[in-house]
């Protein structure tokens, strides 16, 4: 379980002046610390507009997040807590825009899932959490709408987090933005 706090984070060591990068060191349970590059890019898709894409993880040789390498964390509190914060630091400069979260596998979207579960009350005080689901719709004469290439058109369906929803029924991504004064 994922406990955030805001309070307990790790120093960056280094952000760009529009807070859309970010690095700093985690320390893994084998005590070797790794260099994590924070990321918040616009989604650029029209269906999702205003949406900016939250990435995590070590860079390779090219300066690109590798969001698929497994790390042991010593402190997954702490280092979901710091790139949490930086994107609340984000949404208070960017208040009109929401940032979202994929896992690039069922096995993050789970963790990212009762992350949000969790900490609800904590992250409540912050944020509005949005899940999105995709569907395709059925028209009238009972076929699925189609894209210009003939595949069917997958729309992204942004509703309020469900907390009662099951991990087991994920949320394809999530989505929150800066909470209302």
């Amino acid at each position: 379980m994922i406990k955030i706090n805001f309070d307990e984070i790790f120093e960056p060591i280094e952000v760009t002046p529009d807070l859309t990068g970010m690095k700093f060191y985690s320390i893994l349970k084998n005590g070797d610390q790794v260099l994590l590059k924070v990321e918040i890019k616009s989604l650029a898709d029209p269906l999702l507009p205003n949406v900016f894409n939250l990435a995590f993880g070590p860079s390779d040789e090219e300066e690109k997040i590798d969001d698929q390498v497994k790390l042991n964390h010593s402190d997954i509190n702490k280092m979901f807590s710091t790139i949490l914060l930086f994107s609340l630091t984000f949404l208070k400069v960017n208040p009109s825009v929401k940032i979202g979260i994929d896992g690039s596998n069922d096995v993050r979207a789970y963790l990212y899932h009762r992350m949000f579960l969790t900490n609800k009350n904590y992250l409540n005080e912050f944020f509005v959490t949005i899940g999105v689901d995709w569907y395709v719709r059925l028209l009238r004469d009972g076929t699925v709408e189609r894209d210009h290439q003939g595949l069917a058109f997958f729309k992204p369906k942004p509703e309020p987090f469900d907390y009662q929803r099951t991990a087991i029924d994920l949320y394809r991504y999530y989505m929150f933005l800066l909470r209302p004064k």
